[in-house]
């Protein structure tokens, strides 16, 4: 079974900029799509964006599509989820997910198979 880390999030001002990473323990991220989501208290678990296993493949909700970046590196087998300007309603718990599909992605929970525990962003003045 596939076992995903996120890291990377923490306390941050209005505005500024955190970068997540979601790497695979034990495993290779490698050949698998992998989608960033997030889940605020007391509301669904909210897709962000998605990356396939080439890289080449890329979307974005539209909640977020201008201040989000996703990547891979392929040499330290990490995906990361750049956010910038970021606002007090992107307070939340942000998970990565191994996608089903390798050579594509979805903004789409149930395509996603293997998930990591979270990692806390709170954005507060």
């Amino acid at each position: 079974q596939l076992q995903l880390v996120e890291s990377g999030g923490g306390s941050v001002e209005p505005g500024g900029t955190l970068k997540l990473a979601c790497t695979a323990s034990g495993r290779t991220l490698e050949l698998r799509s992998i989608g960033w989501f997030r889940q605020a208290p007391g509301k669904e678990r909210e897709a962000l964006s998605c990356i396939d296993s080439t890289g080449h493949v890329t979307k974005y909700a539209d909640s977020v599509y201008d201040r989000v970046t996703i990547s891979r590196d392929k040499v330290t087998d990490t995906v990361h989820l750049q956010l910038r300007n970021l606002e007090p309603q992107d307070t939340a718990v942000y998970y990565c997910a191994s996608g089903v599909y390798h050579w594509t992605c979805a903004l789409d929970r149930t395509e996603y198979e293997y998930w990591g525990q979270g990692t806390q962003v709170t954005v507060s003045s």
